[in-house]
């Protein structure tokens, strides 16, 4: 009889014990195959990217623990140039002009490059109508100012405004000072508010003096004062204005003029900046006002829009409509 190895014998031949110990010696030499690169390729992995996994137990771990994720998509936040801070001298009654100033403004304030805030001012009410309108206007806009004064043109009412600017808006804005300008404009002046930024920028932040040099065929800021169509100070200025008698004495006449005495007698605005021709009246014969030339497209501001064809001949000079979309609710020949 023949010897036979017992490896060479068929499966089902070989004895139970031999089956059982070939049956698990097979799938471990077969897993140990596939497990040994992929072990291999891990420990690459931990050794080249070893905050991977650290990141993962963040993103993984159990519920009620906190952890930060970046968000890229987020735009960068950009710091304003300066902060200025436009009060309109206007009456209570005057809905409409504030409407109308109200678009105009709102428009241009979507890409500035300086923080600006466009305030209305008058002073106490005195109609029962005004006394619910008024209110209104302050629910929907925050944009108002009411001064503790009777209403008036030239008997204070600028002195009014500055005071209580610095009285209202100190410590609003921490321990920052709440702005770096600030402007007096009457309510029948457009500002071009990205043009009058753009002029502002290289100025000095104190001491400083802005606007249409009076008289109209003046060029030398520091001959007589600036225009009342819309002239700025610097916060420093207006806080002396507030707290110094200098101007307490002289607060009632033209108040521009007023303005401009208050600064010189104080021995103050040692900054003083003309903006001619970029500042002008409304286009009318020089005859009739020599502060006034045809529309130029570097303008600032214009003044003396003293009704609503004036309005839109100016803001039709300068395209203000052209972001206007065809609609099928309305046609504009």
């Amino acid at each position: 009889m023949a010897f036979v190895k017992p490896s060479s014998l068929p499966l089902h031949d070989l004895p139970m014990k031999k089956q059982h110990s070939l049956s698990l010696k097979l799938p471990q030499c077969t897993t140990a195959l596939i497990l040994l690169p992929l072990i291999f390729l891990g420990f690459i992995y931990l050794f080249l990217y070893p905050k991977e996994f650290y990141l993962q137990s963040l993103v993984t771990s159990c519920t009620g623990s906190t952890y930060t994720v970046a968000n890229f998509t987020d735009p960068v936040v950009r710091k304003p140039d300066f902060r200025l801070l436009i009060g309109v001298l206007t009456r209570a009654d005057w809905y409409e002009r504030r409407h109308l100033l109200r678009m105009v403004y709102s428009l241009q304030m979507g890409n500035l490059t300086a923080h600006v805030d466009v305030k209305y001012v008058f002073c106490r009410l005195y109609k029962d109508d005004q006394r619910i309108l008024v209110p209104l206007e302050i629910l929907a806009h925050d944009d108002i100012i009411i001064m503790d004064c009777e209403e008036n043109l030239n008997d204070g009412k600028t002195y009014s405004f500055f005071s209580s600017v610095a009285s209202m808006f100190n410590g609003t804005n921490g321990d920052q000072k709440p702005y770096d300008y600030v402007m007096k404009a009457d309510d029948d002046i457009f500002i071009r508010l990205q043009k009058l930024i753009d002029s502002l920028n290289p100025m000095p932040r104190e001491d400083m003096y802005y606007g249409f040099v009076i008289p109209c065929d003046s060029m030398d800021p520091f001959r007589e004062y600036m225009s009342g169509m819309g002239y700025i100070l610097s916060w420093d200025l207006v806080e002396w204005i507030a707290s110094s008698d200098v101007p307490k004495k002289n607060i009632k006449g033209a108040e521009d003029m007023m303005a401009g005495r208050w600064l010189n007698d104080g021995n103050k605005a040692k900054n003083r900046f003309n903006t001619k021709p970029a500042m002008y009246d409304f286009p009318i014969p020089v005859p009739i006002d020599t502060c006034s030339h045809e529309f130029i497209p570097d303008t600032i501001a214009v003044h003396r829009l003293k009704d609503n064809p004036k309005w839109a001949m100016t803001l039709k000079y300068f395209n203000f409509t052209s972001g206007l979309k065809p609609s099928r609710f309305y046609r504009i020949d």
